[in-house]
């Protein structure tokens, strides 16, 4: 609503002086264009309080929402190389890479880390959207597959959240590469028994919905996802044909079978606890008692060990 930036933020910064009204007090939805206090909208998971419009989060704030306590360990990404084809359209691909660094705050546009959700292991790869839309390069398809790796070696589920508007072009055939190569890697971690679960959010496109991102055991959207291979406009063009409005929309894709679920954001960590919990027939209790039985375990041993050493030196 235009009232408010041009009528009510002027007026209460002349009351109270500009610099005692920040500029990110308010954020408007792009939905229904309605003025949102930002840490109104911090609590509602970013997720609009009039029309339940998710707005984007950036890789990090989705995994502080998900892992227990907000707490999670990252894994470093080995660095490639930088603009291996020497790539340049309007600008180089090393500029892009530096200014999509500063706005990302990120070193690539993809986060890997390990954790607990719910009690239970986990390994989450979350895409960065801010980060020239999520696409996947060389760093990308390396950090899905150590994801997937690190999955295997800790006996955890693995949970990929791609937002990405696919492969990245400046790295030509290096980045479809990736397709395979990741389509592997999740095969793997599904081989050895262990959950993969897909999160789809707004927009996950190209490249990577045509690989690892329709690979899961579950696939989770949130609403009003765009989930979808090539774009409305180029399909409009090549069938010549209007398309429904709600078309490459995760509850349109639910509806057809494509996509198991359409969760809330307020309510993933607990469905996603829920699913795990299921494909794992455990329950944190179970890891509990567990870990309580190895150490009842390895005391027993122990005891056992120095009451062997004190008969040995009793019969020397």
């Amino acid at each position: 609503m235009s009232w408010l930036t041009d009528f009510v933020r002027p007026r209460i910064q002349a009351l109270v002086g500009k610099k005692d009204v920040p500029e990110n007090l308010w954020r408007r939805c792009p939905s229904c264009d309605q003025m949102l206090f930002h840490r109104e909208l911090s609590e509602n998971f970013y997720v609009c309080h009039h029309c339940d419009h998710q707005m984007r989060i950036s890789a990090t704030q989705r995994l502080e929402m998900l892992f227990d306590d907000g707490e999670y360990e990252r894994v470093e990404i080995p660095k490639k190389a930088i603009d291996p084809l020497k790539f340049r359209d309007t600008k180089k691909y090393s500029d892009r890479l530096r200014e999509a660094q500063t706005k990302s705050n990120e070193l690539e546009a993809i986060v890997v880390a390990t954790g607990l959700l719910g009690g239970l292991p986990v390994v989450i790869a979350a895409f960065d959207f801010d980060f020239m839309g999520g696409s996947m390069g060389q760093a990308v398809g390396e950090g899905l597959t150590i994801s997937a790796n690190i999955a295997n070696e800790k006996k955890a589920a693995l949970i990929t959240i791609p937002a990405s508007g696919g492969a990245r072009m400046q790295e030509g055939m290096l980045s479809l590469i990736q397709m395979p190569r990741t389509v592997i890697a999740v095969e793997q971690v599904r081989e050895s028994g262990l959950p993969y679960i897909v999160l789809l959010t707004n927009p996950t496109t190209g490249g990577v919905t045509a690989s690892f991102a329709m690979l899961g055991d579950i696939h989770i959207a949130e609403p009003g996802a765009l989930v979808g291979f090539a774009g409305r406009r180029v399909i409009e063009d090549t069938i010549r044909e209007e398309l429904p409005e709600d078309f490459q929309r995760a509850e349109r894709m639910l509806e057809h079978g494509l996509i198991d679920m359409v969760v809330a954001r307020r309510e993933l960590r607990d469905t996603l606890i829920r699913i795990i919990s299921l494909l794992i027939k455990k329950t944190p209790d179970d890891i509990e008692k567990k870990n309580f039985s190895s150490k009842l375990n390895e005391e027993a041993e122990k005891n056992f060990s120095d009451i062997a050493n004190e008969d040995k030196t009793i019969i020397g």
